[in-house]
C-alpha cells in the first residue's frame, strides 16, 4: 500500500483534507436550493462509500510495504473492526446535526462553532492518547483556535440581534455536532497499526479503516437519517419517494460532496503515520478557516450585519495563527 515517508508530506496532505473538509459543504449548499438536507446526506453518504473502495483497491492495494487492502481486511480483528465501524456511528450523529446547523444557521456558523469545538476537543483527547507533538505549540494553537471560535460566536450573535432569532437553533446543533465530532477519529485511530510499514497482526492499515468507517456512517444512516426523515427539525416529513424523485444532477451533487469529504479522511489517516494522530486531526478540522471563508465571502452569511467586520477580521487571524502552531508543533 501507498504510505507516505516525510512530514513535510504529511502536513501537505493535512492542508488538503482541511480545504476538502472546509469545502465539501459547498455541495449542500447548491443543493439547498430544492433539495432537503436529509435527501442531499443520502447521496453524501454513497460518495464516502464509492471513494473509501476506490482508495482501498488503488492506493491501499499497491505498493512493497504494509498489507493490501484486501488482505488486511482478512486479517483483522473483530474487535479493531467494531472500534473503526463505531467511529463511522459517532461520526454520522455528529455530521447530520452539523448538516442541520449549516441548513439553518449557514456555513460561516455551523464550522467555526461545530469544528472549531471538535478540534480543540479532538487534538486534547487524541494527544492524551498518543502524546506526539510539542505541547507547547499544540495547545497554544488550540487556544488559539478558542478565542477565534468565540469571536465567532460573537458575530453570530449580532447576526441573531438583527432579527433571524429562528436560527438559534443551529448553534445548539452545532455544539451537539461539535462535541460528537471530536470523539469519533479516536476510534478510528485505535483500530490502527501504530507501524503502517510493519503493521500488527489483527490491526488496520488506513485505507482498511476508512473503508469500515464509511460502512459504519452507512449502516448508522440507515437508523437515523430515516427517523429523520420522518420526525425532520424544520419542515414536513419525508418519503424515500421523494429521494427517488431527483434529478441526476442532484444526486451528483450529494455523491460529490461525499467523494469530497472521504478525500480528505482518507489523507488525514495515511499523514497520520508521520504527523501523528492529534496534529493529523487538528490540521484537518483547520477547515473551519476554510468553511468560514466560503461563507462569509462567497455565500454573503454576514451581508448587511452590523458591527461583525472586525470581530470576523480577528477570528480569520486567530485561525491562521492557531494553524500554524499546530504546523510547528510536529516539526
Amino acid at each position: 500500500m501507498y504510505i507516505i515517508s516525510s512530514y513535510f508530506l504529511a502536513v501537505v496532505l493535512c492542508v488538503i483534507t482541511m480545504l476538502c473538509w472546509g469545502s465539501w459543504a459547498n455541495t449542500q449548499k447548491l443543493a439547498q436550493r430544492s433539495w432537503r438536507f436529509e435527501l442531499f446526506y443520502w447521496d453524501y453518504v454513497i460518495g464516502i462509500v464509492l471513494t473509501s473502495l476506490i482508495f482501498g483497491f488503488t492506493l491501499g492495494s499497491h505498493g512493497e510495504l504494509g498489507r493490501s487492502f484486501l488482505e488486511d481486511l482478512n486479517q483483522a480483528d473483530l474487535k479493531n473492526v467494531w472500534s473503526a465501524f463505531l467511529g463511522g456511528i459517532i461520526f454520522n450523529a455528529a455530521n447530520i446535526l452539523l448538516v442541520a446547523a449549516i441548513s439553518i444557521a449557514g456555513m460561516s456558523v455551523a464550522f467555526p462553532i461545530g469544528i472549531g469545538l471538535a478540534l480543540v476537543l479532538g487534538v486534547i483527547i487524541n494527544y492524551l492518547a498518543e502524546p506526539t507533538g510539542n505541547p507547547v505549540w499544540l495547545f497554544g494553537g488550540v487556544a488559539l483556535i478558542t478565542t477565534a471560535i468565540i469571536l465567532d460566536a460573537l458575530a453570530y450573535r449580532k447576526k441573531v440581534g438583527d432579527g433571524e432569532k429562528s436560527i438559534k437553533k443551529g448553534l445548539l446543533f452545532s455544539v451537539l455536532g461539535g462535541i460528537l465530532m471530536a470523539l469519533f477519529y479516536r476510534f478510528v485511530a485505535n483500530s490502527m497499526a501504530m507501524d503502517f510499514e510493519s503493521p500488527e497482526a489483527g490491526y488496520l492499515t488506513p485505507y482498511t479503516a476508512v473503508f469500515i468507517f464509511a460502512i459504519g456512517v452507512l449502516g448508522s444512516n440507515l437508523i437515523l437519517n430515516t427517523i429523520l426523515m420522518k420526525r425532520p427539525i424544520e419542515g414536513l416529513p419525508l418519503s424515500y419517494s421523494e429521494y427517488f424523485s431527483g434529478n441526476l444532477r442532484t444526486h451528483l451533487t450529494g455523491i460529490l460532496g461525499g467523494v469530497i469529504w472521504c478525500i480528505g479522511m482518507s489523507f488525514s489517516i495515511i499523514a497520520a503515520g508521520k504527523a501523528g494522530f492529534a496534529i493529523s486531526y487538528g490540521l484537518g478540522q483547520g477547515a473551519t478557516l476554510v468553511a468560514a471563508l466560503w461563507g462569509v465571502f462567497i455565500w454573503k452569511e454576514f451581508k448587511n450585519v452590523r458591527g461583525t467586520q472586525g470581530l470576523l477580521a480577528i477570528m480569520f487571524l486567530s485561525f491562521l495563527g492557531g494553524i500554524a502552531m499546530l504546523i510547528f508543533a510536529g516539526l
